[in-house]
């Protein structure tokens, strides 16, 4: 799809006649990215429930593969709901464009293997997400791509990782679960000296709390089945490209900027690379996963989900605050209770990351927190399992508060050594606060607590 083509649509979503920068990601989180069709004037975007498209005659069909006219084949490629969704996203970070996933999953391996092959390698921060950690220490690894994990704290640490065969950075905006807060424009910085990308995973902060494009990163990706999507009830994920990164100039990206043997010898970065001469600048890499990974592997989101996650951004901006409010109440809480030993979340003046944390994350570092219950991994177990409103899922960043301890789940996999690198101590608990009422979020987690500790004294006392 051609970039002018979807910023034009985007700009008649509602709105025309007005230009897209004018507009904060509250607006365009409601409009862009959709036109009303002339047929049913719509208002909202309607759920292309279809498999296939009509073409109009042969010469349209061969025209449509050869890439020479945007439009729809088949939804495993393209999709109107889909490519809505898509479009706001990309509205919503200043982007050239998005490609939509089956899931976060899907779009961190979509990001890395399209310009990573056997025998080369990448660089990241060690404060993963744990499915994130398994992909890259497994899966990957595998298939013969490394995964170079450093301790992101430092920027330099990432500079010391890189050699020939290094293909981009990778980091989250904010560690789940240690809740950590990297110097995200140093990294930037130091991947851009060697002329390689950085992407970033912003799943815990979308905007309008963190833009990652407006402080050095190339590309974001998401799990639009966290706060974006904001209702448990969809999986799926994201890929958005700032759409300016030079894939020509070092000569390590020859998959975008060669004849691809794949797709009849299409030349991505001639025919949309980020510069004047091609038909769509800003889209090469995007391209490159849409026409190969996702047509070959085919992790597409179902239109319906598609539609799920439109639903979802439209109230983002209204949820991301509450989320946040909540959570600096929830962390001062916790910080004084009698029995908590520690907690990680760099909305506290006492956090190593505060001052980063007031500088890329004003209207507060998410939602997402660690605390270590004292009495250990059995006071952990027996204040999640005390809890009340408070829901234990396997998922974060939900409108309902959410609790989970890591080290037994979504870290299990990792050896001991694996998890404290990660940032998982054994009586860690993850909590997503929620946008419930606060004083009965506290409420019950107060009383959870409590029952932690008479757990605790009856095992001290046995």
């Amino acid at each position: 799809m051609e970039k002018a083509e979807r910023s034009g649509e985007a700009v008649d979503a509602g709105m025309t006649d007005f230009d897209l920068e004018h507009y904060s990601p509250d607006t365009l989180a409601l409009h862009a990215g959709h036109t009303p069709d002339k047929d049913t004037l719509s208002r909202a975007v309607p759920i292309y429930q279809t498999s296939s498209y009509l073409f109009r005659d042969t010469e349209h069909a061969a025209d449509l593969f050869d890439l020479k006219q945007s439009g729809n084949i088949y939804t495993r490629l393209s999709n109107p709901t889909t490519d809505a969704l898509e479009k706001r996203l990309a509205a919503m970070h200043g982007a050239a464009g998005a490609v939509a996933t089956a899931s976060g999953m899907a779009a961190i391996f979509y990001a890395v293997a399209t310009i990573t092959s056997a025998g080369q390698n990448f660089v990241t921060g060690d404060k993963l997400y744990g499915g994130t950690y398994t992909q890259f220490c497994f899966p990957l690894k595998r298939f013969g791509i490394e995964a170079r994990f450093v301790d992101s704290r430092d920027p330099a640490n990432f500079e010391r990782a890189i050699d020939e065969n290094t293909r981009l950075l990778y980091t989250e905006s904010i560690g789940n679960p240690k809740g950590n807060v990297d110097d995200i424009s140093e990294i930037a910085e130091v991947a851009h000296r060697h002329g390689i990308p950085f992407i970033v995973d912003n799943t815990v902060t979308p905007p309008p709390l963190f833009n990652p494009l407006e402080h050095g990163v190339d590309i974001v990706i998401y799990s639009l089945t966290k706060m974006i999507g904001g209702h448990g009830t969809s999986i799926g994920g994201a890929v958005v490209d700032k759409g300016d990164f030079d894939w020509q100039a070092s000569g390590r990206y020859p998959e975008i900027t060669e004849p691809d043997l794949a797709y009849h010898g299409v030349n991505f970065w001639e025919m949309f690379g980020a510069h004047e001469r091609a038909v769509s600048p800003g889209l090469a890499y995007l391209q490159k996963i849409r026409l190969g990974l996702m047509r070959d592997l085919g992790a597409a989101p179902s239109p319906f989900n598609s539609w799920l996650f439109i639903q979802g951004l439209e109230t983002l901006p209204l949820r991301a605050r509450a989320h946040t409010a909540n959570a600096l109440e929830v962390a001062r809480f916790l910080r004084g209770h009698p029995a908590v030993a520690s907690v990680d979340y760099a909305g506290l003046p006492e956090s190593p990351d505060h001052e980063r944390a007031l500088r890329y994350f004003p209207l507060g570092p998410g939602a997402v927190l660690g605390f270590e219950v004292r009495g250990g991994q059995a006071a952990g177990r027996r204040f999640i399992e005390s809890v009340k409103l408070a829901s234990h899922v396997a998922n974060i960043l939900d409108a309902k508060t959410l609790v989970i301890h890591p080290a037994s789940t979504t870290h299990g996999q990792l050896t001991p050594e694996e998890q404290l690198q990660a940032g998982v101590t054994p009586g860690l608990v993850r909590i997503s606060v929620g946008i419930e009422n606060i004083e009965d979020i506290l409420g019950d987690l107060d009383q959870a607590l409590r029952a932690s500790q008479e757990e605790a004294a009856a095992s001290g006392a046995s």
